[in-house]
């Protein structure tokens, strides 16, 4: 277990991380490539809808009571595919979390899928995609470095907390910057909790939802602004002291 105060002042690489042999990183990249472009052409999206998921609610909770262990990995699994690829569709997987699983333990599931797939995106823009990412993302950078800079554990918190900024940029920028694995992979485990939470809660009355609108109200809204201000503290903190 990584407690926040080692990642917090975890060295970070001070150099660009060697990059893997070229005819490996070709493969793989001809495979995320692939199996994106086999997404879209198929409009696998249809399936990750809200109205997807109300349609064929009885037919999933029908299969996860018959194998129960199945449904959990085949979940984790898509959660994963879905984080790692930057594909459409998370919060519905959340959403299916929830009322599959319940509200903690689909929270949980869903933690680890999101985690584990964020870390994939990271490690592939530091890896596979710098390039790419850079001029793609290159207005993000400079900010993020400095945030990251004076408190790196509790930056990517509070960006994980507040949901005004994309997830998958965060992953694919955060890949760019000094940051250590374990500082990335301890604050996204935790940043993400009460989303996933508050999303997974709703999920059990599925029935209810006709919008996503119904969920992100601005009360929610205003709540984990709330919480991503409260993780800057220790930072403003650091800077009003070095100030005096």
């Amino acid at each position: 277990m990584i407690r926040p105060e080692a990642a917090m002042t975890s060295p970070a690489p001070t150099t660009t991380p060697a990059q893997p042999p070229v005819g490996r990183k070709i493969a793989i990249l001809l495979v995320v490539g692939t199996a994106v472009g086999l997404f879209f052409y198929f409009d696998l999206g249809q399936f990750l809808s809200l109205e997807a998921l109300k349609q064929h609610r009885d037919q999933l909770l029908a299969f996860t009571e018959a194998n129960y262990a199945a449904a959990v990995g085949l979940f984790i699994l898509a959660y994963i595919v879905v984080t790692g690829l930057s594909l459409p569709g998370a919060v519905i997987l959340t959403l299916a979390g929830g009322f599959l699983f319940g509200s903690v333990l689909g929270t949980l599931f869903v933690n680890v899928g999101a985690t584990t797939g964020a870390t994939l995106a990271f490690l592939a823009a530091r890896y596979l995609l710098r390039d790419w990412v850079e001029r793609k993302f290159g207005k993000w950078l400079e900010p993020v470095q400095q945030g990251f800079a004076e408190n790196a554990f509790n930056y990517l918190m509070t960006l994980r907390l507040i949901p005004l900024f994309p997830f998958f940029v965060i992953n694919l920028v955060s890949g760019l910057t000094r940051m250590s694995v374990g500082t990335y992979v301890a604050a996204t485990a935790l940043g993400i909790i009460p989303g996933s939470f508050v999303y997974a809660y709703a999920g059990r009355q599925l029935g209810t939802i006709n919008s996503l609108k119904e969920i992100a109200s601005p009360n929610v809204i205003g709540a984990f602004v709330l919480l991503g201000l409260l993780a800057l503290v220790p930072t403003v903190y650091k800077r009003v002291r070095g100030a005096q």
